[in-house]
């Protein structure tokens, strides 16, 4: 079986989350990844933590299937060999801070000038203009300037989602517009840059929110675990001290909650609860009745009558239960992967085809590959017989 983008060289000027999982799941699907970072430092999640046997819990996670080079790009020695890597690139994605390509000299509409074929995905907290394009930008700031904190917790006490949903979005986005603009070379023969702006993954991911404040000037009020905008839809204690998730999301559902589940059809007759913009006005007396419910019953006769009913449901779980969860372990979602401390375990991507072969390669030490390459991409010397192959 050949991968599907075997063949395909990527290169990441890259640190933290969103270039690095993007660039992750290019190397998932067979790309050849060339991570540059700083000679003695390397990307700053190296540092983090120690919890994966003296490595770090993020650089596991984003960086297995990578080579490592550690480039000096304001040295021009460096600077030749890196050069020769463009020219033979596919790919490239950075996030670093704030013009920071522009600064060393790699503008994106001049790499792609100098190399048609070339793919640039440049990743921003702000995207170019306005009056935050000059700001450093992590997913906690983005966040609360995006609206998403906001949405998240409880009334006077918003959240940050634990997941940092707008690097993981950022990465998700600048991994699609790769396959993307991969398709598009194949047709035109052109490369393509491609600005991501982390407050715009952000702002779309909060369409729901916003058509709500730009149609009806409300703002939306944060319920914890659950949505502000369908009810009832949470999670609820239960007899034998677990919590259960569960709720509706149609007012056939409703219907059924109340008529097969609750065995309340009053409830489902009551026009106060008839549609769901009804629901939720009255959210607070509905989750009291689905919680009183629950509170006398065990998790596992709730689930039982909620699967009986076609009422989705769910249990609510800690990391603990996740890295031990019977789903992903009956149906193999996972592999090992190599490391400087041996094999390590890591989830299988989300998305692969039936007949993709699953790569699993290893998690590199700072540097590991910095010889590799410069041997590889190098220019070779004029008095050798051979011209700089940088052009």
């Amino acid at each position: 079986m050949t991968a599907p983008l075997s063949g395909i060289t990527v290169v990441g000027l890259e640190q933290a989350i969103s270039a690095p999982l993007c660039t992750r799941h290019l190397a998932d699907l067979g790309a050849r990844v060339i991570k540059i970072e700083q000679p003695g430092f390397g990307d700053s999640t190296r540092h983090y933590d120690r919890v994966v046997r003296g490595m770090a819990a993020h650089f596991v996670w984003l960086n297995h299937g990578k080579e490592s080079a550690a480039l000096d790009l304001t040295d021009p020695a460096d600077r030749e060999v890196f050069t020769g890597l463009l020219a033979r690139a596919d790919v490239v994605v950075s996030n670093l801070g704030p013009g920071a390509l522009s600064r060393l000299g790699f503008a994106p509409e001049d790499l792609l000038e100098r190399y048609p074929r070339l793919i640039v995905v440049d990743i921003s907290g702000y995207g170019r203009g306005g009056p935050l394009d000059h700001k450093r930008a992590y997913d906690l700031l983005v966040q609360a300037e995006g609206g998403s904190c906001a949405i998240t917790g409880t009334p006077g006490a918003p959240a940050k989602p634990g997941i940092p949903v707008a690097d993981v979005g950022t990465a998700l986005y600048a991994y699609s517009s790769v396959l993307a603009a991969l398709y598009d070379r194949e047709r035109t023969g052109r490369g393509a840059v491609i600005p991501i702006a982390m407050l715009d993954v952000v702002a779309e991911m909060m369409g729901f929110a916003l058509n709500q404040v730009l149609h009806t000037g409300t703002e939306p009020e944060p319920v914890g675990m659950g949505s502000p905008m369908i009810a009832p839809y949470g999670a609820y204690p239960t007899a034998d001290g677990l919590t259960a998730v569960l709720g509706t999301t149609s007012d056939r559902e409703w219907r059924r909650l109340t008529e097969d589940l609750l065995d309340r059809p009053d409830l489902a007759a009551d026009p106060r609860y008839r549609h769901n913009h009804d629901r939720v006005a009255h959210r607070a007396e509905l989750d009291a009745i689905v919680g009183a419910w629950c509170a006398q019953r065990d998790l596992a006769e709730i689930q039982r009558l909620a699967d009986a009913a076609g009422i989705g449901n769910a249990r609510l779980n800690g990391v603990r239960e996740l890295a031990d969860h019977p789903q992903l372990r009956e149906r193999g979602r996972w592999r090992e992967v190599d490391s400087p401390v041996g094999s390590v375990p890591a989830l299988l991507p989300p998305a692969l085809a039936r007949d993709w072969p699953p790569i699993s390669g290893r998690v590199p030490e700072l540097g590991a590959d910095t010889d590799t390459v410069r041997r590889e991409f190098a220019p070779v010397p004029e008095d050798a017989g051979h011209g700089s192959r940088d052009g």
